[in-house]
C-alpha cells in the first residue's frame, strides 16, 4: 500500500461512530472516511471532500494503533 496515509481527527467523535472514525488517502488520490458503525469490526467507507473539514485538524494514525479489520479492509480498497 504505497503512499498510504492514515489519520484521526482526535478533537470530533462522530455521532454514529464514537471514536471509531479514521480518513485515508493514498498519494495525491482522494480523502475516504472509515466508520464501523455498528461496532461489529464491519469497516465502510465513504469519499470525502477535502473542503469537508480543516485539514489541519487531522493527525497521522499509527498502523499498528488500528483495529486489525480495518486494515484488512484498507488492503482490500487500496488493491495494488
Amino acid at each position: 500500500m504505497n503512499g498510504l496515509r492514515v489519520y484521526v481527527n482526535p478533537a470530533v467523535a462522530d455521532a454514529r461512530c464514537g471514536l471509531g472514525v479514521f480518513y485515508s488517502r493514498r498519494a495525491d488520490g482522494p480523502y475516504y472516511r472509515w466508520c464501523d458503525e455498528q461496532g461489529l469490526g464491519q469497516w465502510r467507507c465513504s469519499r470525502v471532500p477535502a473542503s469537508h473539514w480543516t485539514l489541519k485538524a487531522l493527525c497521522v494514525a499509527s498502523w499498528t494503533a488500528m483495529p486489525a479489520a480495518l486494515q484488512v479492509r484498507l488492503g482490500e480498497h487500496y488493491l495494488e
